[in-house]
């Protein structure tokens, strides 16, 4: 398993990790977890994800049990949780990035995980009804003063927003965010490549990226249709806007170009899954590539899309890009740069 820097940071992560959402808490519970945190651990993956509105707080409490029964050195594994979003309480101060939800949403999470500290918390979502200097100082007080976590990131902010955070943090030296989680894969590219490009060159910004496999398109599954236990079946409401996509003409075309990459995976010895894996964690401004799984073979088959990265050469990469249709403007470099 290679590791990578979270960008400029010295904190070491697994190219793949393993995330908690729309799975640990909700339709898996129990054993299962622990068993889907073991294979990943087999796998070389020391990176582990999750966030307070996961199934209500119950994937942190779930993923929590089951670090602890596996009892592996706490200095062995990186954790990370995300705060803004609340566990579906309504009180006011129950969302968002307030100095008192990042303090008490963070020390909440903290109880159900049973862990003293995390490695990396995550702004959920950006405040803009917070002030961006009340955001970073509680980012810093959690990190400097209480001891909660190591370092801090974005997830779902712009790249204006991040930039935003970092020159407060200049300014009035306190600690910058050092991660952002986005989502990335095949269909989903434009933000990655152009808007934070900046922000990768500029201040060697690292990303631990969601959603690799488009919520399962990129699998294969779907192309002869959504199969009864499938994720978009059994989170039809999360997922209500790609099943109508699916269905349409647009739809239609990304399952023919599904299709295609499963013809050049065939060609590479994997499955259409572990080539869309691998082509993400090929940009190396990529610092961790998020799984979802719901069983350790699920793990264990997700894993082998390392044997072809090195298999995706300039050529290859070139063919992609050609069934693809959609390289963002500019073109990307994967090449990372930095401090």
């Amino acid at each position: 398993m290679p590791f990578r820097h979270i960008g400029s940071s010295g904190l070491k992560v697994s190219i793949f990790s393993l995330g908690g959402w729309l799975t640990y808490g909700g339709t898996q519970k129990g054993d299962i977890v622990k068993e889907c945190l073991q294979a990943a651990w087999d796998n070389g993956i020391n990176f582990f994800d999750t966030a307070e509105c996961y199934a209500n707080g119950e994937s942190e409490i779930q993923m929590g049990r089951a670090l602890k029964e596996l009892g592996w050195p706490r200095d062995e594994y990186v954790l990370s949780t995300k705060i803004f979003f609340g566990t579906g309480r309504r009180e006011p101060n129950s969302v968002g990035l307030s100095r008192k939800h990042v303090m008490e949403g963070l020390k909440s999470s903290l109880e159900r995980l049973n862990t003293p500290y995390v490695d990396v918390v995550f702004a959920h979502q950006a405040d803009v009804a917070t002030p961006m200097k009340e955001i970073v100082e509680a980012f810093t007080q959690v990190i400097r003063d209480l001891n909660l976590a190591y370092y801090w990131g974005t997830s779902g902010w712009s790249a204006a927003q991040i930039t935003e955070a970092i020159e407060v943090a200049e300014r009035y030296s306190l600690i910058a965010p050092v991660v952002e989680q986005p989502q990335y894969n095949l269909f989903h590219r434009e933000t990655f490549e152009v808007e934070y490009s900046s922000i990768f060159q500029k201040y060697g910004y690292g990303s631990t990226i969601w959603s690799p496999l488009a919520s399962g398109l990129l699998t294969g599954k779907y192309n002869d249709g959504i199969p009864e236990n499938s994720r978009l079946k059994t989170n039809a409401s999360t997922f209500s806007s790609t099943i109508e996509e699916l269905q349409s003409e647009a739809g239609k075309a990304k399952i023919d170009k599904v299709r295609k990459l499963g013809d050049v995976a065939e060609r590479l010895g994997g499955t259409t899954a572990a080539l869309s894996l691998a082509w993400a964690a090929k940009n190396e401004n990529v610092s961790s590539v998020i799984l979802g799984a719901s069983s350790p073979r699920q793990v264990h088959d997700n894993c082998k899309a390392l044997k072809l990265i090195d298999a995706l050469t300039p050529e290859v990469m070139d063919e992609i890009e050609k069934i693809m249709s959609n390289t963002p403007s500019p073109a990307p470099d994967f090449g990372r740069k930095r401090n």
